[in-house]
C-alpha cells in the first residue's frame, strides 16, 4: 500500500501534467486563432486561461502542505521543488496564448495571414519540446529532458533569421518566449532527476540572466 507521501507525489504529479496539457492546447490554439483570424476561437482561449490559472493555485498549495507536513527528502523534494518552479512557466505559456488570441481579436475579421514559413515553423518546434518536456517529466527521463533542451539551437536559428524582418511584429517574440519556456520545463525535469540545473542555450540569454546551480 502506498504511503500518503507516495499518494500525494502522484497526485502533484497528474495535476502539473494535466496543467501542461492545458497550457498546450491553449498555446495551439492561439497560435491557430492568429494565423485564421478566428475571434471566437480566440475568446475560447482568453477565457479558458481560468482554468491554467487556477491549476496553479491548487498546485502551488499542495507543495506548500508536502513540504510542511511530509518532510520529503533527496529525489523527492527535488521532485516537489521542481515542480513549484514549472508551474509558473506553464501559467506564462497559457499567457502567451492568451497574447496571441488577443492580437488575433485586435486584427478582426480580416482576410487570414500568409504567416511566414518560419513562424510557423517556430511554433511547431514550441509545440513539440513542451510536449516532449512534459513526457520527460511523466517518464522521469533526464535523457529526453536533456535533447529538449539542446533543441533549443534549432530555434536560435530561426530566430536569427526572422528577426530583422519581423521585429515589428511581436508575435514573434511570443512564440521564440514559449520555446524558452519548454526549454525550461525540461530543465526543472533534469533538475529533479539528477540534482542540478542544466543550461539551455542562446534563447534564455534573450530573456534573462540565468546561470546554473548544483544541488
Amino acid at each position: 500500500m502506498p504511503s500518503v507521501l507516495e499518494t500525494e507525489l502522484r497526485q502533484l504529479r497528474e495535476r502539473v501534467l494535466f496543467m501542461g496539457d492545458l497550457a498546450e492546447e491553449s498555446i495551439e490554439r492561439g497560435m491557430r486563432a492568429l494565423v485564421e483570424h478566428n475571434t471566437s476561437l480566440a475568446e475560447e482561449v482568453i477565457k479558458g486561461d481560468d482554468r491554467i490559472d487556477d491549476l496553479e493555485l491548487k498546485i502551488d498549495w499542495a507543495c506548500i502542505r508536502i513540504l510542511a507536513l511530509r518532510s520529503p527528502e533527496a529525489r523527492d523534494l527535488r521532485f516537489v521543488m521542481g515542480a513549484n518552479r514549472l508551474v509558473p512557466i506553464l501559467e506564462r505559456i497559457g499567457d502567451h496564448a492568451c497574447n496571441l488570441a488577443r492580437a488575433a481579436l485586435a486584427i478582426g475579421h480580416k482576410p487570414p495571414l500568409r504567416p511566414d514559413p518560419d513562424l510557423l515553423k517556430m511554433s511547431g518546434i514550441a509545440r513539440e519540446m513542451l510536449r516532449a518536456a512534459l513526457d520527460a517529466f511523466a517518464a522521469s527521463d533526464a535523457t529526453t529532458a536533456r535533447a529538449v533542451i539542446e533543441r533549443d539551437e534549432e530555434v536560435n536559428q530561426l530566430y536569427d533569421r526572422l528577426f530583422h524582418d519581423l521585429r515589428e511584429r511581436y508575435t514573434i517574440v511570443i512564440v521564440t518566449h514559449n520555446l524558452q519556456q519548454a526549454a525550461r520545463v525540461a530543465d526543472y525535469t533534469g533538475f529533479f532527476l539528477l540534482g542540478r540545473l542544466i543550461e539551455f542555450g542562446e534563447t534564455d540569454r534573450i530573456f534573462t540572466a540565468s546561470s546554473s546551480h548544483s544541488v
